[in-house]
């Protein structure tokens, strides 16, 4: 693998958790302070909402491990600390039908991908990004002796994924554009449903796999693959990879609200980051075909204690519409400064 791969998932988590209870306190990284649990990014005193308790919609997709903070911020009391009285809906459609159910008020939030939202955000959708509540959660995976073992050896080679248009294809897609490998036209993907990618890899249809968790840790133990690249690697394991989309209408007129709910999900995804055995008991529910210990390592070697606000988050979006301008998500005329400013609000700026 390349110089920037050279660290391991795990390593770099453990790196990463270790030593952050002996550094000082940087606004917009989630930090453990006592070894016990962890500070959520943001303002600590935020009150509770006034009155009798508000209810809010949370949509999220309840199969995807990445999102267990939404879970959690339930079970353990977060929403309910700042009055909050939240109902989820499970919601696995287009990428568009949930930003338009939040624009209309039929959710108030949810947590999504960056590199989901990204491209539908420019349709002008009334939904703001306002926090970025973890890093890594997306792998590139390879049979051990099919001969790829770097993003260079997937030139004129297949790679499977669940969506041509999703996050993984793209983070791979810039990844490979880093690593000097055009993603159009030296690559090819091909579109299977989550279960059925090992299989296309078996009958040689495609020579690499990508997905995130809990799929992809799974079929890795599986059927024995290799990690060739991850988001957990580089830089990339310091910039948001799922973030927290608000509908604009509650910004506006409850302000206070969308504040509560924003710092209760972080919390939850701090807490989570210190509790990985207890969140992943919280998360088993939801994840038919793993244990609670499986999951429990996923959040392990996922980055859940990285976390940013305000002008760090917003410089991850930036980072990412930089991307995919190089990968043609995005026109290269495209101010990604202007476009980050526009479809993302700072709650906790003073």
């Amino acid at each position: 693998m390349s110089d920037m791969n050279s660290l391991s998932r795990r390593t770099l988590l453990g790196t990463s958790l270790a030593g952050v209870a002996s550094l000082p306190f940087v606004p917009g990284l989630a930090r453990a302070d006592d070894g016990t649990h962890c500070a959520a990014a943001g303002k600590s005193d935020v009150p509770p909402v006034a009155g009798p308790p508000r209810k809010l919609t949370i949509a999220w997709n309840q199969s995807a491990i990445c999102t267990a903070a939404v879970p959690v911020a339930k079970a353990k009391g977060f929403f309910a600390r700042y009055n909050l009285d939240v109902d989820y809906v499970n919601f696995a459609g287009a990428t568009d039908q949930l930003l338009e159910a939040l624009s209309t008020g039929k959710a108030d939030g949810a947590p999504g991908m960056a590199l989901r939202w990204l491209k539908p955000l420019q349709q002008g959708f009334d939904v703001k990004l306002v926090a970025g509540l973890h890093a890594g959660c997306m792998y590139l995976l390879a049979p051990p002796d099919g001969g790829i073992r770097q993003l260079t050896d997937l030139r004129g080679k297949t790679v499977g994924v669940t969506d041509i248009g999703g996050p993984d294809r793209n983070f791979f897609g810039i990844r490979l554009k880093e690593a000097g490998v055009d993603p159009e036209a030296e690559v090819q993907w091909r579109q299977y449903p989550a279960d059925l990618l090992p299989v296309a890899l078996q009958r040689g249809e495609v020579q690499a796999i990508t997905d995130g968790d809990p799929f992809s840790y799974l079929q890795k133990r599986q059927f024995g693959l290799v990690e060739i690249d991850s988001n957990m690697h580089g830089e990339w394991a310091h910039i948001a990879c799922c973030v927290i989309g608000l509908r604009g209408s509650l910004i506006r007129n409850e302000p206070a609200v969308a504040v509560a709910v924003t710092r209760a999900i972080l919390e939850a995804g701090a807490w989570l980051a210190c509790n990985p055995e207890e969140a992943g008991q919280i998360f088993k529910p939801y994840a038919a075909h793993a244990s609670a210990e499986d999951l429990a390592e996923m959040i392990r070697i996922q980055g859940h204690h990285h976390q940013t606000l305000g002008s760090s988050f917003r410089d991850d979006i930036v980072r990412y519409a930089d991307a995919l301008k190089q990968i043609g998500v995005f026109r290269l005329s495209l101010d990604t400064s202007r476009y980050a400013q526009r479809v993302t609000q700072d709650l906790f700026a003073a």
